[in-house]
């Protein structure tokens, strides 16, 4: 299955308990606080209600920015004047952060961002992420954090554009990650400053998607991530750091090959492993460890990561996790479907460690159904993954013992997998001969849809996996077993179909394959597919 499909199905498209909100801080409590504090309330709200009556215009913003100069400056000297004395100079470093503070309204202005760049204020806010003093930088992160944030610059596509470039060209991704190398979990206010960082990191990449390959080519943030995904307690923290992996592994080669050279598949089979016999014990751990499929099967993408993946046994962890029938058995099911995807040794080792029993049992419907996956999508997409995994067997063992310990498990118990593939075969072929009809009577502003479009669609709506169905009984057909071609042709004839039928749907499949593997390869598929043609 495509990367786009499976990532779908997750957090980055769906799935898991959704993304957390922009601006949503780190927790930095464990309790609800019992007794409030009324007075703190009051000011809290006054301050805000102060805040809301500033009128941000260019004249606030050159005032703001000119105080906040004045202080960077004051503090500057004090700190060469008094290197060893920092009762000398903590007042003006107490200013400089009231000045930063204070500059958090210009997030209500993002038509001001501009005029802020042209100020060239950007260096001197930048610069201070590596100040001495920590909370200065911290004040730094929560203000990128604030002016980049989604809410602020939905519709200012411009003036975000804007700000974005002139914070990279100013070297805010390296900063940032030399910043976040400093911060420790077990301090709350660094905390909140490590979420804040990569809040920030993912408001750039949302902005100019070219920042997420810039991010790992520049910076040590990868290694900060693997670093983080494995320690073994969970935090929000570690959620963070696991989807900001997924944000920068999913439309990147470049990036999944750099994960994979930096060790990431051994960390994240590591990461995942530790769910194989538990459930996580909260809908963000859970979460989380969606996310860190969605990374693998990412990572699964570049054939060495697959090699990766066989050696250090990811494909017997994925058996174990299935046979485990915890929350993570569809997840394992998926990141082995990418990892047998046109790589016959991880095939081979799946039939070796007998994955075969595991996937059939699966095949005829026996999933594992707790409160999280009792939904009929997730059934669905569950049914489908297993039917691409099989065809996927089918078109990576082409002789041999193993070859015929798969084509075995279609005869035994009376062909039953035969009859339950023909099953999932009317239903599919039913639901796109609907979708087929919809579409012909379909008129956009009285013009047809052209026929791209609506193959596009009926794929949507489930004529890929259709058409895995009819790769499986090509192969099934063309094994030459008397009894498996009997069984089929009976079903078939059930249906009041034909072969001519299956082969159709061949035949689409054969014309729409596509060469983003390479001309060659596109022609080696074509002809595997001509082959069930004219042997039905």
């Amino acid at each position: 299955m495509e990367v786009a499909d499976a990532l779908n199905t997750n957090n980055h498209g769906g799935g898991g308990g959704g993304k957390r909100k922009r601006g949503e801080s780190v927790s930095t409590s464990t309790a609800a606080t019992d007794v409030v504090d009324l007075s703190l309330l009051e000011a809290v709200e006054k301050s805000q209600s102060a805040a809301a009556d500033v009128v941000v215009d260019i004249k606030t913003l050159k005032k703001l920015v000119l105080s906040f100069e004045r202080r960077l400056r004051d503090n500057i000297a004090a700190r060469l004047k008094h290197p060893n004395n920092p009762d000398k100079f903590a007042d003006s470093e107490v200013d400089l952060h009231d000045d930063l503070q204070k500059l958090k309204v210009l997030a209500g202005a993002p038509e001001l961002y501009p005029d802020l760049v042209n100020l060239n204020t950007i260096p001197s806010l930048l610069n201070l992420l590596s100040h001495d003093n920590t909370d200065i930088a911290i004040a730094v992160v929560q203000l990128l954090q604030d002016l980049t944030d989604e809410d602020v610059l939905e519709d200012n596509d411009e003036p975000a554009r804007v700000l974005v470039e002139a914070l990279i060209e100013n070297n805010v991704l390296e900063l940032l990650v030399q910043n976040l190398h400093r911060l420790s979990d077990s301090d709350l206010d660094e905390m909140a400053a490590v979420y804040n960082t990569l809040a920030t990191i993912e408001n750039l990449i949302e902005v100019k998607p070219a920042a997420a390959e810039m991010v790992c080519e520049r910076t040590r943030l990868v290694r900060w991530l693997l670093g983080k995904i494995k320690a073994r307690e969970f935090d929000s923290n570690k959620q963070y750091a696991s989807e900001i992996l997924a944000i920068l592994l999913q439309s990147s080669m470049a990036n999944q090959k750099k994960v994979g050279q930096m060790n990431g598949v051994d960390v994240l089979l590591q990461a995942v492993a530790m769910y194989k016999s538990k459930d996580p014990k909260s809908s963000d751990e859970a979460e989380m460890l969606e996310n860190l499929f969605d990374c693998l099967c990412c990572l699964l993408m570049p054939l060495e990561n697959k090699e990766r993946f066989v050696k250090a046994e990811g494909v017997e962890l994925m058996i174990i996790i299935m046979k485990q029938k915890k929350s993570a058995y569809g997840s394992a099911v998926r990141a082995l479907d990418f990892a047998m995807t046109t790589y016959p040794p991880a095939c081979e080792r799946f039939v070796d460690v007998l994955g075969l029993k595991t996937a059939f049992a699966a095949f005829m419907g026996k999933i594992p159904v707790n409160k999280r996956n009792k939904k009929e999508q997730y059934q669905e997409e569950l049914e489908e993954r297993i039917i691409s995994l099989i065809a996927s067997l089918f078109g990576g063992i082409l002789r041999g013992s193993r070859r015929e310990r798969l084509l075995s498990k279609f005869v035994e118990n009376e062909c039953e997998k035969i009859d339950r593939l023909m099953e999932l075969y009317m239903r599919y072929s039913d639901r796109v001969k609907s979708e087929t009809e919809r579409l012909d009577n379909l008129v956009f502003d009285d013009l047809e849809m052209d026929e791209e479009e609506k193959y596009n669609r009926k794929l949507e709506s489930g004529l890929y996996t259709l058409q895995l169905i009819a790769v499986i009984l090509g192969h099934l057909w063309c094994s030459e077993n008397s009894q498996m071609r009997a069984r089929i042709e009976l079903l078939l004839k059930q249906q009041k179909l034909t072969k001519n039928h299956i082969r159709d749907i061949l035949q689409e499949y054969h014309d729409n394959i596509g060469d983003v593997d390479g001309l060659e390869e596109k022609e080696r598929a074509q002809a595997k597919i001509q082959k069930f043609i004219s042997a039905f």
